[in-house]
């Protein structure tokens, strides 16, 4: 059985594959900035869930599942229905395009997120290395 998507358990296994994974540490070298995944409120999501990383030179800090979308103030938050989170997390959709295609939205430096794409995708890597329960 697999680990359920979205929750606290989730990004915390992600957090380790992350701090694992000498292809993130090389990507992700020169990145500062923490992460709120916002998984939107739709079918099999009740309501709006918010997944929080500090993501820091290679490094991801801590991980957590947010209780509301004050609880921190993140450089970056990232939104989106489930849906569009499966297609990403499973490799379907490549988060640079995702977001260039608006099916990702962004609230942040979209330049600095651009200069990343690596990073990004080496992310999605390890998040799909991770056995995932998705909601129905």
């Amino acid at each position: 059985m697999g680990i359920q998507f979205p929750s606290d358990d989730w990004i915390k296994e992600l957090m380790g594959k992350l701090n694992t994974s000498k292809g993130y540490q090389d990507a992700a070298k020169n990145w500062e900035g923490d992460f709120a995944f916002v998984v939107q409120k739709g079918p099999g999501v009740p309501e709006e869930t918010f997944l929080y990383m500090d993501l820091w030179h290679g490094e991801c800090r801590s991980a957590k599942q947010l209780a509301n979308a004050t609880e921190q103030d993140p450089a970056f938050t990232m939104s989106a229905p489930i849906a569009t989170w499966k297609k990403v997390l499973s490799g379907q959709l490549d988060p640079i395009r995702g977001l260039m295609g608006r099916q990702l939205t962004l609230k942040g430096n979209m330049m600095k997120v651009m200069k990343a794409p690596k990073a990004a995708l080496e992310m999605v890597k390890s998040a799909s290395e991770i056995d995932t329960e998705w909601p129905e």
